[in-house]
């Protein structure tokens, strides 16, 4: 499996012989570049611009906007709300099961779920979380968060980058909350079923364009 950022909260996850899925993608108005994007996927995880802009898929992709179950082209997508119900804040978060591989996108997550949420969840190998504030988690929660899942591979996102409009906080904030100061920094993420650390790895990705 691969999996390649684009900045914010959009990326592609694909496996060869899979189909591709594509998540939250954005426009341009948000102060960085839109990507040009293909996949079969997209999932939107609240309905706001930076988050819903499926016009940047050049194909026509099943778009994937609530909570439900989904199998399409052999991937199998679960669609979990996730609001948070003391700000109103919408949210879907999405769990992809790959042949076994699961990668779960918690969206613009805001809160800490419920050990019953996270229990349901099941077994985690790359988690993509929000760490940079503003409407979601800021990293002392992220970090938290990350605790209460014990996925394999952490991927932080929706932090500060240059050129974006939004203001949020750098993933320097996230890094120190989990303590780890040497992180692996990939164009792209690969990993099997096979890999399975013993500890959390983070990955700190390098938007592509």
């Amino acid at each position: 499996m691969e999996i390649t950022w684009y900045g914010l909260s959009c990326f592609r996850i694909s496996e060869r012989g899979r189909i591709t899925v594509i998540t939250d993608p954005f426009s341009d108005s948000i102060g960085i570049p839109t990507p040009k994007l293909k996949g079969e996927i997209v999932t939107i995880s609240h309905d706001v611009p930076g988050h819903n802009f499926v016009e940047a898929v050049k194909t026509d992709p099943h778009v994937l906007n609530g909570p439900g179950e989904y199998e399409i082209g052999g991937v199998f997508a679960t669609g979990i709300a996730m609001h948070n119900v003391e700000t109103m804040q919408r949210n879907v978060a999405y769990l992809f099961d790959f042949d076994g591989v699961t990668v779960l996108h918690l969206g613009d997550l805001s809160h800490v779920p419920q050990q019953s949420e996270v229990e349901a969840l099941g077994e985690v190998n790359v988690l993509l979380i929000p760490v940079g504030g503003g409407n979601s988690l800021r990293a002392e929660l992220a970090a938290e968060v990350v605790t209460l899942i014990e996925p394999y591979f952490v991927v932080p996102m929706h932090y500060e980058q240059p050129g974006l409009k939004i203001q949020l906080d750098s993933v320097d904030k996230f890094l120190k909350a989990m303590g780890v100061s040497n992180p692996q920094e990939l164009d792209t993420l690969k990993i099997t079923a096979a890999d399975t650390p013993e500890q959390p790895q983070v990955v700190v990705l390098k938007p592509q364009v």
